[in-house]
């Protein structure tokens, strides 16, 4: 028995020595190969659709994610074709290329790295072979495969000096035809007039999907135009990765960036959001983390020589304040908000940014400091030679050969509802967030043109964001987004004016997604007096209730019509038998169809805690209670959500007639950097040489 016992140990010993020199003898695993491909997610087995696409010498990092069997990581190298475009040995960085092995997201073996070779670029047309050998320290190897393609610019025919990019953030068809219903009328069936985007002679639908679903959000949805490739939610300009540092992933070139460098064209970003949000920042700058408003807004400054920003307007005030900033109601930098005093700044070390060498070197870009909470950026911007507009007294002053800031707000800016309003002298909603004198985007297009039509010889690219079309329809205010998206119109009526006195122009009228799954679904059947008394009814569903009876849908529709002011926009959103909009991604929500007095609260804005910003609603079911028509959202979330509609795309001017049918997002890159890079045969100015051109 002894014995027996002394064979099966001395057995047992060996099947572990065995096991351990086969564990030591295993190669590492590279789980992550990046940029993207189908072909290195499958294992090979396929190898479409092509994820990752650029232009030539567009710029990109390739990335690999390492996890050793035994020992560690010593190196990782790349090669395009079979040919080495570079290593990455363990240690501190070197020149372009760096192994972090410290700071990795959860779930990975132990002694993993992640390998980077920074800016790498290729000029060759056609489909490429990424490969990956990673080595670790007992000498063992590992090798993967990915794929990319360099899409060839055809060069011929005139170039597209300027491109436009007008952003109707979440605007979907429902948006547009809310909108054009509103400001237009119908009459036997027939629209009375057209928005200025419907008078664009082109139009494509886009798909929309980011890198990780079906759905996007801004940041993707924005960025997936500007640099040709997917992005996953919350990430702008960058490919996922497996550190948890926020401004390290591998990067993108921005057509702003390849533009900068390859022309010397200037950059342009207007928006009524906060000029950190998703998609202003999704054209400048490179993080996995939208919602990192210091590292952000300190790129724009710290970077502009690469992205050529020459005028930056919205909201935001915040993130350029030094923290603290105290508000008491009275202080000049913020406003009248607040009747009790608060921080004005949200700078803080956690959303700071602070870069490696490898990506310095690599990119040009500067380093950044990881803490520098008490910056004052505005007073950085004006010492480097900008003007500084705080309000649209000073926007109409600004000069025009002078790069342009310009801060409305402490976050996002009031709604146009609300600033008309107060030009009008009918409500008070922007004086209690504080700031009485904002501009509306038409007057902030206008002048952003003007403004870069002087500083940019060799031409421009601007963004325009109607931001709070999204950001209404996520609250399902009716009203509010529609009117959100007259505003739009108008300041795409500014583009279209631009673009028909300077024929090398681009503009075209997009947006990242729909939001909220907006339909027109009728009118109302009764006059707004009956609405008033039903909103207060408290009956619901039942007659006498804000539904029954109200709902007028097909022939009970009938033509809603609203009168226009001289101003452009409806003289009342409450006119008899008013339109009236459903939501398809609709959260829980009270709902009495008339126009709410206030907006929701926007929990981005300082003062949000203190009065009067503290007594508005907070969520769509804490409004229009006392009518009692409670409509149950398909969704378990506070607000409407995004969907996956395909978006229309309409575009004008150099190069628009190679935007048609349906395209990706990504696609539209192409087409916009063809027309800029390469050019295109079609006159633009008319559409006899377009048509021409189409069929070429």
């Amino acid at each position: 028995m002894t014995q027996f016992i002394r064979n099966r140990t001395s057995i047992l010993g060996l099947a572990i020595a065995s096991a351990l020199a086969a564990q030591a003898q295993a190669n590492p695993a590279i789980s992550r190969l990046t940029p993207p491909s189908q072909l290195f997610a499958t294992n090979g087995v396929e190898t479409t659709p092509m994820i990752a696409r650029f232009i030539p010498a567009q710029r990109f990092d390739l990335q690999a994610t390492v996890q050793p069997s035994a020992g560690t990581v010593t190196s990782v190298e790349f090669k395009v074709d079979g040919v080495s475009v570079g290593t990455v040995v363990s240690g501190p960085p070197v020149g372009n290329t760096a192994m972090v092995t410290t700071g990795l997201v959860a779930g990975l073996l132990p002694n993993s790295a992640v390998a980077s070779l920074r800016a790498y670029s290729n000029a060759t047309p056609g489909v490429h072979t990424l490969s990956a050998i990673a080595t670790q320290s007992d000498g063992s190897t590992t090798t993967a495969r990915g794929n990319f393609e360099v899409v060839a610019i055809n060069h011929g025919g005139r170039k597209a000096k300027n491109v436009i990019i007008m952003l109707g953030d979440g605007m979907g068809a429902g948006h547009r035809t809310a909108a054009r219903i509103m400001l237009k009328g119908e009459a036997q069936g027939k629209a009375k007039g057209k928005l200025a985007m419907d008078t664009f002679p082109y139009t494509a639908m886009i798909m929309t999907g980011s890198l990780n679903s079906i759905v996007t959000d801004s940041a993707p949805g924005m960025a997936n135009y500007v640099n040709g490739n997917k992005a996953a939610n919350n990430q702008e300009g960058v490919w996922p990765d497996d550190t948890k540092a926020a401004f390290d992933n591998p990067r993108v070139e921005y057509m702003s960036e390849y533009l900068a460098r390859t022309q010397g064209k200037k950059l342009g970003i207007v928006t009524t959001a906060d000029v950190f949000d998703a998609t202003p920042a999704a054209n400048a700058v490179h993080t996995q983390a939208r919602g990192n408003g210091t590292g952000i807004v300190d790129q724009y400054f710290d970077d502009r020589n690469l992205t050529g920003l020459t005028v930056l307007l919205g909201g935001g005030r915040k993130w350029f304040l030094p923290n603290p900033t105290t508000c008491t109601g009275s202080t000049p930098s913020c406003g009248t908000a607040g009747s009790a005093n608060f921080n004005g700044s949200e700078r803080n070390a956690a959303t700071d940014y602070a870069l490696t060498s490898d990506i310095t070197t690599g990119w040009g870009a500067n380093g950044g400091v990881a803490n520098d909470t008490g910056r004052d950026l505005i007073t950085e911007f004006t010492t480097a030679g900008w003007s500084y507009a705080p309000d649209a007294t000073a926007l109409t002053a600004a000069p025009l050969n002078k790069p342009l800031l310009g801060l409305f707000s402490l976050s996002n800016m009031n709604v146009a509802l609300d600033k008309v309003g107060k030009r009008r002298g009918t409500s008070t909603v922007v004086d209690d967030y504080g700031f009485s004198n904002q501009p509306l985007l038409e007057e902030m297009t206008d002048k952003a043109l003007n403004v870069l039509d002087a500083n940019s010889p060799n031409g421009f690219v601007l963004m325009v964001e109607g931001a709070s079309i999204d950001k209404q329809a996520h609250n399902m205010d009716t009203e509010r987004f529609i009117v959100d998206t007259i505003e739009f119109d108008r300041a795409i009526g500014k583009a279209k004016q631009y673009a028909l006195t300077h024929p090398d122009t681009l503009v075209i009228v997009t947006a990242d997604h729909e939001c909220a799954g907006v339909a027109v679904i009728g009118a109302s059947r009764v006059n707004n007096a009956s609405l008033v008394t039903r909103s207060a009814s408290g009956l619901g569903t039942a007659a006498g209730g804000p539904r029954n009876g109200v709902v007028g849908t097909y022939e009970l529709a009938r033509f809603p019509s609203y009168t226009i002011a001289g101003d452009g926009y409806p003289q009342s959103t409450d006119p008899d038998f008013k339109m009236l909009i459903g939501y398809g991604a609709n959260a829980d929500r009270r709902e009495d169809w008339l126009t709410n007095p206030k907006p929701l609260r926007d929990g981005q804005q300082p003062g949000n805690a203190v009065v009067p910003l503290n007594t508005y609603p907070n969520l769509p079911i804490n409004r229009d209670v006392a009518g009692g028509f409670m409509v149950t959202g398909q969704i378990e979330d506070a607000v409407a959500a995004h969907t996956a509609n395909d978006i229309p795309l309409s575009a004008m001017g150099r190069g628009a007639s190679l935007l048609n049918g349906t395209l990706d997002n990504t696609d539209v890159f192409f087409k916009m950097m063809q027309a800029a890079v390469g050019g295109t045969r079609t006159a633009g100015e008319n559409e006899e040489h377009d048509n021409h051109d189409n069929h070429e």
